[in-house]
Formats: C-alpha cells, sequence, structure tokens
C-alpha cells in the first residue's frame, strides 16, 4: 500500500488554463517530415509549397459533348435558318487534333477532347438536329439550330492552374480536394510532417477491458476508447498499452510498450489519493511540470517528461480517471499538443452563444460546462446537456459544445453571452 506522504512534494499552486497550456506547448516541437503516397494522405500537413510544373488543363478543351466549329459560320444560325457543316472528323478526350477546320465544316467532339485549328467555339450537341451524337458515326453532316460565339464551350489552357504556379501552401491540412488538386498536377508522393504515435495508458485497480467478464465491483475501461479515438480525430496514431493496476511495478511494465512513442498520454494517477502513483513514476523516470490546474472539469492534470529507458524524454500528460474529465482535459491540453507536433495552427471552434440555464462558479475555476447548441433564427442558444457530474459520459453523448465560465466570474445568468467550444 503506499501512503499519503506527509507532506505532498508535489503541492504547488494551481495553475490557470492559459498558464499550463502555454508550459506545455513550450515543451512540444513539430515532427520531422516524411514522404507519403497521395493516397496515404489524408489529413496530413503539408510540409512544402507545391508547385505545378503543368497547366491545367494542359490544353484548350470542349467543355460540351458537340462539334467544334468557326463561330462566325454560325452567327445566322437558328431554328427558321438553320446552318449544315460538313462532319470531318472526330475527337475524344485524349485524342490529338490532326485535321484543320475550313469554313462550314466541323469535327464531332467529347467533353475533354483537345480543340483542333482554327475550331474557336463548341456547338452542344444540344444545339443541333441529331438525336444522337456518336464518335465515328457515318453522319457527314450536322445542322445547327442556334448559333454560338467565340470561346463558348472552351475550357483554355490553365484555366485551372498555370505552369509555374504555388498551388498550396506549407501547412495546409490535406482533404479530398486538396488531394486532387496534388494529382491533377501529376505528383503521387509528398512531403508532409509525421504523424505522432500516442501511447495510452488507464491505471486502475478496479478497471477491466471491454469484453471481460464482467464484476459487480470492477469499472469497464472507457478512457483507453476515448482517448484513442480523440486522437485518431485530430491526427494522431494511438498505440494502446492496456490497463495497469494501482502498482510502480504495473505502471513501470507497461511503460515498456510505449517505446517509440511521440508522446504518452495516461488517464488516473494524478490526483491526491494514496493510489494515484502515475506522477510518483513520472517523477523518477523524468520530470514533472505541473499537475494541478484551475479548471472543473479537469484539476487534477499532470504535465512532464518521461524516459523511456533509450535516454530520450518524451512528453507525458496524465489526464483525470473520470471520463468526463478525461474527454474535456484532452480536448484543451493533448489536442493541441498533438496539433503542433503535426504543424497544425492551434485552434478551437469557439461561437458565442445567449445561455438558457445558469452557470455556478462558487469556486472560481474556469468551467466547461457540457452543453447543447441550437441555432434559432440565426443566434446560437446555448443549455446545458444534462447533470454536469464528471463520471456521467452520457451528458457529453447529449452534447455538442462546452460552455466556458471564466475563473473570476462566479455565476453566468440566463441570457448571458457565454463562449462555448464547440465539439462537433
Amino acid at each position: 500500500m503506499y501512503k499519503q506522504k506527509e507532506k505532498n512534494k508535489f503541492d504547488e499552486a494551481m495553475l490557470s488554463v492559459d498558464e499550463a497550456l502555454d508550459r506545455v506547448l513550450k515543451q512540444i516541437k513539430v515532427l520531422e517530415t516524411e514522404l507519403v503516397s497521395l493516397a496515404g494522405s489524408l489529413d496530413c500537413v503539408l510540409a512544402e509549397d507545391i508547385f505545378s510544373k503543368i497547366n491545367v488543363p494542359n490544353a484548350d478543351n470542349s467543355a460540351m459533348d458537340g462539334y467544334a466549329v468557326i463561330a462566325d459560320n454560325l452567327k445566322l444560325a437558328s431554328e427558321f435558318s438553320p446552318v449544315k457543316l460538313k462532319v470531318i472528323d472526330s475527337i475524344k478526350a485524349g485524342d490529338t487534333p490532326s485535321i484543320k477546320l475550313k469554313d462550314f465544316t466541323a469535327i464531332r467532339i467529347m467533353t475533354g477532347g483537345s480543340i483542333p485549328k482554327d475550331a474557336d467555339a463548341i456547338l452542344p450537341f444540344e444545339y443541333t438536329k441529331e438525336k444522337t451524337l456518336e464518335i465515328g458515326g457515318n453522319n457527314s453532316h450536322v445542322t445547327a439550330i442556334q448559333n454560338v460565339s467565340p470561346g463558348d464551350y472552351i475550357r483554355l489552357s490553365g484555366k485551372d492552374v498555370k505552369e509555374g504556379e504555388k498551388i498550396l501552401n506549407k501547412g495546409v491540412v490535406l482533404g479530398p480536394a486538396e488531394i486532387g488538386l496534388i494529382a491533377s498536377i501529376g505528383i503521387n508522393e509528398i512531403s508532409v510532417f509525421r504523424k505522432p504515435i500516442v501511447s495510452i495508458l488507464s491505471t486502475g485497480d478496479e478497471l477491466i477491458a471491454p469484453g471481460d467478464e464482467y464484476s459487480k465491483h470492477m469499472v469497464y475501461d472507457s478512457n483507453t476508447s476515448l482517448i484513442a479515438a480523440s486522437v485518431l480525430k485530430y491526427g494522431g496514431i494511438p498505440k494502446i498499452l492496456g490497463v495497469a493496476n494501482d502498482s510502480i511495478k504495473s505502471v513501470n511494465e507497461k511503460l515498456k510498450l510505449a517505446y517509440g512513442s511521440d508522446l504518452l498520454i495516461t488517464t488516473a494517477g494524478v490526483s491526491k489519493g494514496d493510489y494515484d502513483i502515475v506522477k510518483d513514476v513520472l517523477d523518477q523516470k523524468g520530470s514533472i511540470d505541473f499537475w494541478s490546474v484551475n479548471m472543473k472539469p479537469g484539476k487534477p492534470l499532470a504535465f512532464g517528461k518521461l524516459d523511456l529507458g533509450n535516454g530520450i524524454l518524451i512528453p507525458h500528460l496524465g489526464l483525470p480517471g473520470n471520463p468526463v474529465s478525461a474527454l474535456v482535459t484532452f480536448e484543451q491540453f493533448g489536442k493541441s499538443i498533438i496539433m503542433k507536433m503535426l504543424g497544425k495552427k492551434i485552434s478551437n471552434n469557439i461561437i458565442n452563444a445567449v445561455l438558457d440555464e445558469p452557470i455556478y462558479n462558487p469556486d472560481k475555476k474556469r468551467i466547461f460546462a457540457r452543453v447543447v447548441v441550437e441555432n434559432n433564427g440565426g443566434v446560437y442558444r446555448a443549455k446545458l446537456s444534462g447533470d454536469q457530474s464528471s463520471n456521467l459520459l452520457t451528458s457529453v453523448v447529449r452534447a455538442n459544445g462546452l460552455a466556458i465560465c471564466p475563473e473570476e466570474t462566479e455565476k453566468k445568468e440566463i441570457g448571458d453571452i457565454i463562449e462555448v467550444q464547440m465539439l462537433y
């Protein structure tokens, strides 16, 4: 049994949320870069500017299925005055045009087909009397029933991207559109900031893994799954270490599995209880920066550096054991650590909302209250999602935001404007 020390060597004044986050981020570095395939780059962060070596499109091409024509030949074309053109060739996307247009001739062309020499417009299929448009068909003539102007339905070379143009900046987070744009200029590998490997360890004699046989006096470990999903959400790679019991030996055995990680996140074991020994292990194997933050939920929060045995110190974030506290503190600290490692701009999705229920803050902590935010006629309104106890995950499931009551504010009244950190 590990009894409470007479004078706790970890005692210190609580840091504000802002002070704690500043101290954390000063010790976090952007990870090194790596080459990845374009197919595997979703949500990665570009480590370099991207320039195009080609025009996109690379040649003037047709925006419609129809006929390449000389617009001046059709200036009088209408339903009542149709113009007949001789069809002399056909072009599909990828073909190289080989025949030059002459007056009152046309070339069948499909969308994406390159514009032949001397053609200055596309006559859409719908502007003709043709019933079908068939490349390689036997129709020797086409009848135009509507005129077109020079440039109509032609997509110019370089309209989307010009040769030499910078198309994406370093630091951009790659979504489907960005990946498609890079593919359009022929690049299949890109340099990105490496995704951090985040080891996750839950502690507690009472914990059993989901799927294990239920026992009345035991608790299923929800924190591991909760934090692993959060790590994935913000771009990290979770490495699950499992559950350690409340002993230094068990914690140290599990920590051996964290070798090669960029960040260690533990849950529980960082408060003032007799069995909260994660901070003791942290003190033995590294250093503790702080372990108490003036926030609710989430006051017992530890941060420091841990030596996993290879002489390299990695950051360690010790979250509280209650699931809601673990989630809220991860949103404030874990998310920011991962985003900085990835080279992302650190930001929270903050909105202002009208409060529909009071929030009390007698202890003058920064309160993160779980709320449901709705848009009512263009005005955001926020109400509590239920009981605010830090062990009730259902209140988070029902919530879509965290209403922030500042430390110096003892009560937020109904009708007050409050900042809300949106979760979704």
